[in-house]
């Protein structure tokens, strides 16, 4: 909130500081002010004011360094960051400020134009994709950033993809348009092209000049541009509207966008159509009116806005603030199915876990309905479990301030939660979590069933994995404690037991993400470890179908335990994950019958865990159907024979059905100087990569390929010595793959140290 403070009454001001809170900066010749504002949440709070928005790109893009320049224009801090200078707000963490990268994503509060805006800054590396998926999952709107001398990356493809799975609304943003190869025209290209979406541009610099200081506002005719005279920062800038006669070249192209803007608001929105058939004169058309149809657009994901600046030379932040605030949505225009069971009551989302050295356990919170007030008490619907507030928090970053209320459409923390982790519904009683049951009973008009827990976030299998060991026995407790922490923050990090070797595993979705996890346990826990190699995680599968039949008895406990079961496994790719056992009634008609449910459920277990551990590698078995052709059990046979005793059929038949492995495929793109791309080319052959498109963008060369994951180890010192630097790549997984007979054997040498022949 902008303060302007008279020189007299500065003294005045500081001395009342602990209450307005501190932060003075000086912004301008005139002594003008800003004091930072914290958010005291009102229970009159208005929800069409409040914007929760997510700010996503491929990495590189220029998503913190805009984060930070909407932190200073807001007020928020008085110092411009950098992130090659390790000193920006949201990349608080020692690990992201050592690789100038957003590891984990930062939530921060604002304040403009009477607009409260909680933000979230995500990551742009493809080894914290769930990081971006459980920030998405809880915003209302989003902004995608885009570097305008490179348009659409794969990873903007890939958060694009997520934000499309919940239905959010965004705007773009073209960054880097001071860059020699920036294109507005080819940026816009590519959006349609690789996103399929519709953008409408609404500001835009117009021409190329090696000095970008001004953008020209399409919608409302005006000319906003910036002075770095006095202050570098980019807070002085003038908005002038267009002079037809002394702008003449800039307002005739203004009025050219302008009635292409409105011609694409025309075909996507009624309201629009029917006032252009009604206008003659296009000029005519009043601001308010191409506002408001935006803003509709907009939120049914008809269209999308683009916007232009540079956000590291401080221009074309603010109308971008301005366009959150007009386009995207509030709490109020969104509609959430399953907080009509919760009626009044509260209905909220732990979505991240965070542990504080100071603090403890953190909960965030997306709160849908009702409120969170004092040092009450919440009830967890997922772990039908009470929990105590310890305290209630509004996040600045790693900034923390107690606050006393915290209302709908809002995001907040909480300290005390032990039992809660990610994707967990919260309310304010088990009284109120039985009522939101009984009414999801019931079914929508449609006839689908809402149930009253939310949705958690759907995690991607690791494909990388590594063996970790403590430096003596004495630190086994505290390395434990570590991975625990670990885990329940990172829904994409995994840790198992090797029981064969005794070996603690952890499994995580790339190179740098292990890595990352390993410098967190000997900087935040203090544990010095030692991390074995890095390997990848395979899958296993069968080539042909095996009938086999298992039989248990046993005397245990002076009871007879006797279990038969005949099943088969064969190969079908339509099954990637087993879900339930398929019933062969042909040879016994009764495997159906009602009193056998109990123990085929120990059977699906059984297999389950017989799954987890292939015979060859010991990695988990997909692309499996089991089928179930005869089953006897003897009265009195307990529930943990018939596990077991299915757990070894199902690994007697995938040693007879011809194992094989299955290889982690990935989506690789390379974007280089094209004059330096032919060895990169050369050398993708030799990695059994599938070339599936070349393309080339001015002088740079963009490759889209299938790699096998084994071949890529390492790729990044290759790339940078083959291009001299001037080369890029991201991969993401794309499917898992059958490997050759040859080259089965050299990974299974390769893990093992012994050759399989």
């Amino acid at each position: 909130m902008m303060l302007c403070i008279k020189p007299c009454f500065t003294q005045t001001i500081k001395n009342f500081a602990p209450q307005l809170g501190r932060a003075f900066k000086h912004r301008t010749s005139k002594m003008k002010y800003i004091c930072r504002k914290y958010s005291i949440n009102s229970k009159d709070e208005d929800m069409a004011h409040i914007r929760n928005i997510g700010i996503m790109a491929h990495i590189d893009a220029g998503k913190t360094t805009t984060t930070e320049r909407m932190l200073y224009f807001c007020g928020f801090i008085k110092n411009l960051g950098n992130v090659d200078d390790g000193n920006t707000v949201t990349d608080f963490l020692d690990e992201e400020r050592e690789r100038g990268i957003t590891i984990s994503s930062a939530a921060v509060t604002l304040h403009w134009n009477q607009h409260k805006i909680n933000l979230i800054d995500t990551p742009g590396h493809v080894d914290f994709m769930v990081e971006v998926e459980r920030s998405l999952r809880v915003l209302d709107g989003a902004v995608a950033v885009l570097d305008a001398s490179a348009g659409v990356e794969a990873q903007t493809m890939t958060v694009w993809r997520q934000a499309d799975h919940y239905n959010i609304p965004r705007i773009i943003y073209l960054n880097k348009m001071d860059k020699p190869r920036a294109s507005i025209k080819l940026c816009l290209s590519s959006i349609r092209e690789k996103l399929k979406a519709e953008p409408v541009l609404i500001n835009t610099p117009f021409e190329k000049s090696e000095t970008l200081n001004f953008l020209v506002d399409i919608i409302n005719m005006k000319k906003i541009e910036w002075s770095f005279e006095k202050n570098p920062d980019g807070s002085d800038y003038k908005v002038k509207k267009l002079d037809q006669t002394k702008d003449k070249q800039l307002y005739d192209q203004a009025v050219d966008a302008r009635n292409s803007l409105i011609g694409q608001l025309a075909d996507n929105d009624e309201t629009m159509a029917d006032i252009v058939i009604a206008e003659s004169n296009l000029d005519n058309i009043k601001t308010s009116d191409l506002i408001a149809a935006l803003r509709r657009t907009t939120l049914s994901r008809k269209l999308v806005p683009v916007l232009c600046g540079s956000s590291l030379k401080n221009i074309g932040v603010q109308p971008l603030l301005d366009a959150i605030t007009q386009y995207l949505p509030s709490p109020m225009d969104c509609h959430y199915d399953f907080v009509k069971h919760y009626q009044t009551d509260l209905c909220a989302l732990a979505f991240k876990i965070v542990h504080d050295k100071y603090k403890g356990r953190l909960t965030f919170l997306r709160i849908y309905s009702g409120a969170i007030s004092g040092n009450g008490t919440l009830y967890n619907v997922n772990r039908n479990k009470n929990e105590k507030i310890a305290r209630l928090l509004q996040v600045y970053a790693n900034e923390y301030h107690d606050i006393n209320y915290i209302g709908a459409g809002n995001i907040a923390c909480i300290s005390g939660l032990q039992q809660t982790i990610t994707g967990d519904t919260i309310t304010s009683s088990a009284q109120a979590g039985r009522l939101a049951k009984l009414h999801s009973e019931y079914e929508n008009s449609d006839g689908v069933e809402v149930s009253p827990v939310l949705a958690g976030v759907e995690v991607p299998s690791p494909v990388f994995y590594c063996s970790v060991e403590p430096p003596s026995l004495s630190t086994q407790k505290a390395l434990d404690m570590a991975l625990d922490c670990i885990e329940k923050e990172d829904p994409s990090f995994q840790v198992d037991f090797d029981k064969e070797t005794g070996q603690t595993i952890l499994r995580g979705m790339g190179e740098l993400h292990l890595d990352v996890i390993k410098h967190r346990i000997q900087k935040q826990f203090g544990v010095d470890v030692y991390i074995g190699p890095v390997m990848i995680a395979y899958r296993e599968s069968v080539e042909k179908t095996a009938r086999v039949q298992e039989i248990l008895d046993r005397h245990l406990d002076k009871k007879d335990h006797y279990v038969r079961l005949v099943m088969s496994v064969g190969f079908n790719p339509n099954i990637p994950v087993f879900r339930k056992v398929t019933l062969d009634r042909s040879e016994n008609p009764f495997l159906s019958s009602s009193h056998l449910m109990r123990t085929l459920r120990a059977v699906n277990e059984g297999i389950k865990s017989g799954l987890l551990y292939g015979p060859l590698l010991s990695c988990r078995v997909n692309d499996v159907e089991v089928t179930l052709h005869d089953l006897e059990v003897k009265p009195g046979t307990s529930k943990n024979m018939i596990i077991a005793c299915a757990s070894a059929c199902i690994h007697k038949a995938l040693r007879e059905a011809e194992p094989v492995l299955l290889e982690p495929m990935m989506k690789l793109q390379i974007n280089g100087d094209k004059d330096k791309m032919h060895d990169v080319i050369h050398d993708l052959h030799r990695r059994r990569s599938h070339i599936e498109n070349v393309t080339v963008l001015q002088d740079i060369e963009i490759i889209q390929a299938i790699t096998p994951l084994a071949e890529l180890m390492g790729y990044s010192s290759f790339l940078r010595k083959a291009t001299s630097g001037m080369a890029t790549f991201t991969m993401e997984l794309s499917h898992y793959e059958k490997m050759s007979h040859a080259d089965q054997n050299k990974a299974i040498e390769k893990v093992t140290g012994f050759s399989p022949e």
